[in-house]
């Protein structure tokens, strides 16, 4: 197994990279790297010549070879002689950024967050080459839209330390211009110091220093998310909103002091419901499987700050290669996800690599990329190398992958997301309100609904419903519940225990007095209804049962066209047996049936179903959410044989076929089309 590798070399400025932990070995080649361009170049040229001696200089002849070693401090500049001013690997003017504002979108459910590990091969002494690091900068300046990229809306840009290679002011001279770049566009972003951008046998209480000359408080207080920082300057906090809420990310120094410590653990307890992002630049290291441990100064970040705050629920570092992560459990019993990401070890010093890490809170996902815009640049302009076209995108385990994360379950302990409250009934009252029944007041939570009961239409025009009931079933066959849709206007439902074979269970129907029954709808509807397919749902038990439907068949009404059936109900809202929601229906100018069709559901969960006729063409939706099998052909109104409406049954052939097994929260039905603004889980 290869040790695992520091970004330290003998080319840092007489210091260690932490005196308390020796130094790991580096890997590297023993020989120049040559490799051909597919730009008109001889590859035997002086411009090859130079491209040679430019990628010796860029560490890739092995990051444990230092630069004085290889006799190249006093290297050529850039621009030299025996260098093409074309070739775009010698390029070292800037090129201009793009124009425009920053301006992320902060109520979006999908956000990015770009991570910049250690650059300090490109900012090496006279070894000056900001190119690759401006391509990066245009890609987030261009929100991700720029290169073949598709890190839409970025919210923030996390620079995880060493900068620069030695701590020189010449090398931040170079830097701070690039860095620029993000200050003219208002860019969030967050900066920190690593191991080779001050000396690192010090803390953040090491005072001043070519580094917090460049990026200090001052200086990162242009950024509108810049919250705080340390006295000491060394340490920042940032506060940027995105998925409608506010994030913390925390721009910690190479080493905390006590003070250090205290100061961060202050700054989350001062904001105690946002979520932190931490990163610094040294806190796990990884083995060659990309397996993380925590490194002994890592440990210290742990006990001292991350296990202690519950907020914290991902932290990344540089400092090592190879990458990877590791999933550690906090003392609240919480997950923290710890990443380590470093490129500089690769070709051309890593060509400012950057890592993407794409929020998708209605996944419950972190996407994770890595990729060179600036190789992505050349290659759109045909001048990527072979060693280059290598490293255009990492795509292994390590480097592209994702993170699960249940947002609000993660964030309960700080940040608990609040029910929605119960709504008044007279809200959903909407103007043509035919019905409207809910089941937040009938009895206690698991009791049976009794025999007697009655459940009132809350319009007050008489549609009331009655308990219905096969000999021989459970008395619990239909229970009062607590359990609801947490957009469902009634915290309440009834839960349904019926199966198919033999038939057995309770079920609801309207009296016969009511004026439900007598409509035919021949302008429009909109059904609504909550309910829950329970995890032990069984096709062969429950398939083709109906949540709301229509006594009488369909030879009765005279219906003959087509393959239909006359034996079926005139109109049902039933679940197949994969289940996928069914609305089944024999509209008024038509001999046959009309069926949208839903998507296959997942069990144990509560869904919104919605059914609009505009008096035309029907919409099935499922969470406000239109489906893909809504049939063009018009349909007009719905048959009526002037009988009772079901709650939970299913008629086949004139008697009870089928008995819904799962919850059923509130109905509401519509006699006219209503837009998904105003269905029941939109409103109040």
């Amino acid at each position: 197994m290869r040790n695992t590798h520091t970004d330290s070399d003998d080319a840092h400025h007489g210091t260690a990279s932490d005196p308390a932990e020796p130094q790991a070995a580096h890997s590297g080649h023993a020989q120049d790297c040559a490799c051909p361009r597919t730009a008109d170049i001889d590859g035997d040229g002086p411009a090859a010549a130079g491209r040679r001696t430019f990628l010796r200089g860029a560490g890739l002849l092995g990051a444990g070879a230092g630069a004085s070693a290889l006799g190249l401090l006093g290297a050529a500049p850039a621009m030299a002689a025996d260098r093409e001013p074309s070739d775009p690997y010698d390029l070292t003017a800037m090129t201009p950024a793009p124009r425009g504002r920053w301006s992320p979108d902060p109520e979006s459910r999908q956000f990015t967050v770009m991570v910049l590990p250690d650059t300090q091969y490109l900012f090496d002494d006279d070894r000056i080459h900001p190119v690759p690091l401006e391509a990066s900068f245009r890609y987030v300046l261009g929100g991700g839209s720029r290169a073949g990229g598709e890190d839409d809306n970025i919210v923030f840009m996390a620079h995880l330390g060493d900068v620069v290679q030695n701590g020189l002011a010449e090398e931040y001279a170079a830097a701070t211009k690039v860095f620029t770049m993000l200050d003219k566009a208002g860019a969030a972003y967050g900066v920190l110091a690593g191991n080779h951008d001050i000396d690192s046998s010090t803390t953040d209480q090491r005072g001043s220093t070519p580094y917090l000359d460049t990026f200090n408080p001052a200086r990162a207080a242009r950024s509108s998310t810049f919250h705080s920082a340390s006295p000491d300057g060394y340490n920042t906090c940032h506060i940027f909103r995105a998925a409608g809420r506010e994030w913390m990310l925390l721009s910690l120094d190479w080493r905390l002091s006590d003070a250090g410590f205290a100061w961060a653990n202050a700054v989350i307890a001062a904001n105690p419901t946002l979520p932190v992002i931490v990163t610094t630049h040294e806190i796990v290291s990884a083995d060659d499987t990309g397996a993380a441990t925590l490194s002994a100064y890592g440990q210290q970040l742990w006990d001292g700050l991350i296990n202690e705050n519950d907020q914290i629920l991902l932290t990344l570092n540089g400092h090592f290669w190879p990458p990877g992560s590791t999933t550690l459990t906090n003392k609240a019993g919480n997950e923290v996800h710890l990443h380590i990401t470093n490129y500089q070890d690769l070709y051309y010093g890593g060509a400012a690599m950057i890592r993407s890490y794409r929020f998708d809170m209605n996944r419950g996902t972190i996407d994770v990329s890595t990729f060179s815009p600036w190789i992505r640049e050349l290659a759109a302009a045909g001048e990527m190398n072979l060693l280059a076209s290598q490293q255009i995108e990492l795509t292994s385990s390590v480097d592209r992958f994702s993170v699960a994360i249940d947002f609000d379950t993660r964030f309960a302990g700080f940040a608990p997301v609040a029910p929605r409250p119960a709504r008044p009934a007279k809200q959903m009252l909407v103007r043509d309100t035919l019905a409207y029944w809910r089941f937040d007041d009938g009895g206690d939570d698991g009791s049976a609904f009794g025999k007697a009961q009655v459940v009132k239409d809350l319009t007050g025009l008489g549609n009331d419903l009655v308990c219905q009931g096969v000999p021989g079933s459970a008395a619990d066959a239909l229970t009062w519940s607590s359990d609801h849709h947490p957009d469902q206007p009634g915290h309440g439902s009834l839960v349904f225990k019926g199966q198919g074979s033999p038939v057995l269970g309770d079920w609801l129907q309207t009296v016969p007095t009511a004026p439900v029954n007598d409509a035919t709808f021949a302008h429009g509807y909109t059904f609504e209804a909550f309910f829950k397919v329970p995890a032990d749902w069984d096709p062969s038990q429950n398939a083709w049962t109906g949540i709301l439907s229509r006594w009488g068949m369909s030879g009765e009404a005279g219906k003959h066209g087509g393959s239909t059936d006359p034996q079926e109900p005139i109109v049902t809202l039933s679940l197949s047996d994969n289940p996928a929601l069914q609305w089944c229906v024999y509209p008024l100018n038509q001999t046959g049936s009309s069926t949208n069709w839903g998507d296959e559901l997942p069990l144990d969960s509560w869904w919104h179903v919605g059914v609009v006729n505009d008096g035309t063409h029907t919409k099935l939706y499922l969470e406000g959410c239109e489906v893909a099998r809504n049939p063009s052909t018009p349909a007009v109104g719905l048959t009526t044989l002037k009988r009772p409406w079901m709650l939970g049954g299913y008629e086949y052939g004139g008697v009870i076929n089928q008995i819904f097994n799962g919850s059923i929260g509130d109905v509401r039905i519509v006699n006219r089309a209503l837009p998904v603004s105003q269905f029941m889980l939109s409103t109040g």
